[in-house]
């Protein structure tokens, strides 16, 4: 259900995959992009840093533009030119920077076996499928929905007299068979609802504001209109479209994102025992470990009254 005036929570997030996979763009030869005496840029170091920087679902619309590839480019040039003059200059010869460049190497050839790790443990759409399904009938307790409610509204913004007012007339009209898909089109301040004739979808308990919600979870048969509801963001006529009684929502509403759950679960198994695999004969100095934390002293955080 899209976000409306009267949702109470928070617009969903969605995680990122563990490793994202490279700018798309064709595998053919690296083009220079800009160079100078010594120094060069290529479409390659471009995308690599576009992966390190922008998030995969902007990456596209930013490369797109040659004004941000420009730049892009330019500041590799810079700090490749750095680069070449600190390396002469032997600061890179420090422990500490000999590490930096260790650990920042390790990282990006670890993403890269990763990646090829997941690549090689691919399931087919037949067997995601079957997996799905079999962890559906498996555990129905995790899809078990709460009693959900389907209603349309018509907003009249403000808490005035003069907006009660509206909001009486118009459930006035409503009562006497005026369209109310038609009413909230042309009256309703919630424009993103307005546009489906005041139509919010399915929600459940606890997701609207309280007034709201009550109001809507007491109407009891399709059609019917609920009195004038007051929240903070003004008056409400409210329609029941339909009610959805709790229970196991149903395997096609879950499928998707069991599929994807079920394709997850398999490249981290994947990376978890190729990691072990890796690990095996390490030997950790706990002396060590607990020599370095020693010379850290955590600073103590005061939350402001």
């Amino acid at each position: 259900m899209a976000q409306t005036p009267m949702t109470k929570g928070a617009a969903p997030t969605n995680a990122p995959p563990v490793v994202e996979q490279a700018a798309t763009a064709p595998q053919t030869a690296p083009a220079v992009l800009a160079h100078g005496k010594a120094i060069s840029v290529s479409s390659y170091d471009v995308l690599a840093d576009a992966k390190e920087r922008v998030p995969a679902e902007a990456r596209d619309q930013v490369l797109s533009r040659s004004s941000n590839v420009s730049q892009v480019a330019g500041n590799l040039y810079a700090r490749r030119a750095m680069a070449a003059e600190a390396e002469a200059a032997g600061l890179g010869n420090t422990p500490q920077v000999e590490a930096a460049l260790k650990v920042a190497r390790d990282r990006v050839l670890s993403d890269a076996w990763i990646a090829r790790i997941d690549a090689q443990h691919q399931i087919t759409d037949a067997v995601a499928e079957k997996l799905a399904r079999d962890t559906y009938k498996a555990e129905p307790s995790r899809f078990m929905a709460k009693e959900q409610v389907r209603v349309s509204h018509i907003l009249v913004a403000g808490i005035t007299p003069e907006s009660r007012a509206q909001a009486e007339k118009l459930l006035e009209d409503l009562t006497a068979g005026a369209d109310f898909a038609q009413l909230a089109q042309s009256n309703s301040a919630d424009k993103a609802s307005a546009a489906r004739g005041g139509d919010l979808g399915f929600f459940e308990s606890g997701r609207m504001v309280p007034a709201f919600e009550q109001a809507a979870f007491a109407l009891e048969k399709p059609g019917q209109l609920s009195s004038v509801v007051e929240t903070q963001f003004g008056y409400h006529v409210l329609k029941l479209v339909e009610r959805k009684p709790a229970g196991v929502r149903p395997f096609d509403e879950v499928r998707a994102d069991l599929i994807k759950e079920i394709r997850e679960s398999v490249m981290q198994q994947a990376r978890a025992e190729e990691a072990l695999r890796l690990q095996q004969g390490m030997q950790v100095d706990k002396d060590a470990i607990s020599a370095f934390s020693a010379g850290f002293k955590p600073t103590e955080i005061r939350l402001k009254p």
